[in-house]
């Protein structure tokens, strides 16, 4: 069988490319077709993959500001060829799934989201700090770009949802029926520690639609340990709103992320994310989390059992979750537990069996 995958963009490193490495193990000689490619900044192991860039990757400034093509993408997936092959797997939150595929080629789309800033615009922007040009100009250009979105997703011929809100908006955005498939989580790589230090913990990029600005405001209102992996643009603003028991420890290397998994009293899940491996990464070291009740955290945060829920997108009905909060309550074997149900190896039966549904009609 021939095998081609697809993904949005290679330059930036995060849940997508995990997800992307899982297809690339099940199927490793399959070339990924993708609108560009920055190799300085992804993981090494990608310079031995078979990786099809588009003409975006000439253009100047593409690969650093990648935004600011946002008319050219359509035209840059619409244009790879896909003849010979049997089965195209896109990995797509963003155009990867507007491919074009011959009759006797398969189009199986596992899809992170529809577009975010497509069809989540406002909300997505309202945290951004958008000139007033911006502001003006964007909106028709997002009309039409929501309008090929939806041409192009009535190409796909299955679709794969990573949750049960990302279901909905494809059924509501598309018009399309999914499964429900949820990402791949190595918890191998994550162990319960004999106890539990005296600190939450953030691990996420600093962006804004991220939400960290929760738990920093949150942690420094009631003068709680907060420590915070990550880098980002958000990062200096997120300082000046830090109090004194907040520390931002920047990019850490995974080997050291994962003790601070291991021994926090708890991890933080502020934002309303389509999935959300992290708060599975934590679950998987035996810890609970602490989560905005929305998005893909209703999928796999259990209330009471791994964890607790905040239900208003605000620092103050987080800190008055942390009033209450006890870590004692949660038993770390019955934590860890829950997240081995999202293993990296029920991913791929799942999606082996999916797909061989699929190709046998």
């Amino acid at each position: 069988m021939q095998v081609a995958l697809v993904t949005d963009w290679l330059n930036q490193y995060g849940g997508a490319e995990r997800v992307l490495e899982v297809l690339h193990d099940l199927y490793p000689t399959a070339p990924v077709y993708t609108s560009l490619y920055a190799p300085q900044v992804m993981p090494a192991a990608y310079r031995t993959w078979d990786i099809r860039t588009s003409f975006l990757q000439h253009l100047p400034l593409a690969k650093t500001h990648h935004q600011a093509f946002l008319p050219f993408y359509p035209l840059a997936f619409e244009q790879f060829d896909f003849s010979g092959y049997d089965l195209v797997l896109s990995n797509a939150s963003a155009f990867a799934h507007g491919i074009i595929t011959p009759p006797e080629t398969t189009h199986i789309c596992y899809c992170l989201t529809p577009t975010r800033f497509l069809w989540q615009f406002h909300d997505y922007v309202k945290n951004e700090s958008l000139g007033w040009l911006a502001r003006l100009l964007l909106p028709p250009l997002i009309a039409r770009l929501r309008q090929w979105d939806y041409a192009s997703a009535q190409r796909v011929h299955h679709f794969i949802a990573i949750s049960q809100v990302v279901a909905q908006r494809i059924a509501q955005y598309y018009r399309r029926e999914s499964a429900i498939i949820y990402p791949p989580v190595n918890t191998a790589a994550y162990h319960p520690a004999d106890g539990h230090d005296d600190y939450f913990l953030v691990l996420s990029r600093l962006v804004p639609y991220k939400r960290v600005d929760l738990a920093v405001q949150a942690c420094s209102e009631l003068g709680l340990p907060l420590l915070v992996i990550g880098e980002g643009r958000d990062r200096a603003r997120l300082e000046r709103l830090a109090g004194p028991s907040v520390r931002f420890l920047g990019r850490l290397p995974d080997e050291q992320a994962k003790e601070y998994f291991a021994r926090c009293r708890a991890f933080i899940f502020p934002g309303e994310e389509d999935f959300g491996i992290t708060p599975l990464e934590a679950q998987a070291a035996g810890r609970p989390v602490i989560a905005y009740a929305a998005g893909g955290a209703l999928d796999t945060v259990v209330e009471g059992v791994t964890g607790a829920f905040f239900r208003q997108p605000t620092a103050q009905a987080l800190a008055e979750t942390l009033r209450t909060f006890d870590e004692r309550q949660y038993d770390p074997v019955a934590i860890r537990a829950h997240a081995l149900r999202f293993d990296t190896a029920v991913f791929r039966e799942r999606l082996t069996a999916f797909i061989a549904q699929k190709l046998a009609f």
